[in-house]
């Protein structure tokens, strides 16, 4: 076998420009920083909601209430009536399981969809096909506004749409029910609790009345339902020695 020719000690080689060097080491270089400081959160709740102002104001108050940077509240305003808002609830559903299915470690969203009995047809059926497709469902009867009074004190009477709208506006003079002005919901939230035992009763006494779409007239609301569902996910994202103690 033929010796390998030595290479002279003269040979010099080429160098890369200094502008080429620097963009390959900063290639070749990991940002540590940027990654840690970028952190994905582990659970989003989506919300498909039937109006465009007060519904978006009060779960954007609630949003801005969570603790944890691992729970995301995304609000998709103004959808349309309860069939619409379950078709589009249910699409979103599918699409998440789909993307678990990719990615096992990928954690579920929670999809939701908030809307009124008022006098929109499909309502059950609404209600149904969201339960068959594993969509959340914060449901009032006769509207939000009875959610937004329990924040306040009970109610519990035979009434309509505009009677609960007037009643909350006699609550909360800020509010318009013509929707060009919304309550102060970052005020309201500080009683969401409260609010949640409140309309858990009124359902109970529904329930026990055999009436649990308020068919009869009687007020009530699922809403409490959302509110501790991202609640209790905040809570369960702290670190444990930050959660409340019971």
């Amino acid at each position: 076998m033929a010796p390998c020719p030595s290479i002279p000690s003269t040979t010099r080689f080429p160098t890369l420009p200094r502008r080429v060097r620097g963009r390959r080491d900063r290639r070749r270089t990991p940002d540590l920083k940027r990654g840690s400081a970028h952190r994905e959160p582990k659970q989003r709740f989506v919300l498909f909601c039937e109006g465009k102002k007060t519904e978006p104001a009060y779960f954007d108050a609630i949003k801005r209430c969570r603790t944890s940077t691992q729970i995301a509240v995304k609000i998709v305003e103004d959808v349309g009536v309860p069939k619409t808002i379950a078709e589009r609830a249910i699409k979103e559903a599918n699409a998440n399981r789909r993307r678990r299915k990719r990615n096992s470690f990928e954690e579920d969203d929670e999809v939701w969809a908030v809307f009124d009995r008022d006098q929109h047809p499909h309502f059950k059926d609404a209600v149904q096909w969201c339960e068959d497709h594993g969509v959340g469902v914060a449901r009032s009867d006769p509207c939000f506004e009875l959610w937004l009074i329990l924040h306040e004190r009970d109610y519990d009477r035979d009434c309509n749409h505009w009677d609960v709208q007037e009643d909350f506006a006699d609550l909360r003079p800020e509010y318009d029910r013509s929707g060009s002005k919304t309550p102060d919901c970052a005020d309201m939230v500080r009683r969401v609790e409260e609010a949640e035992k409140r309309a858990e009763a009124q359902l109970r006494r529904r329930e026990e009345e055999r009436d649990p779409f308020g068919s009869l007239g009687s007020p009530y609301t699922t809403v409490f339902r959302l509110t501790r569902a991202i609640r209790d996910a905040d809570e369960r994202a702290k670190p444990s020695d930050e959660r409340a103690k019971p």
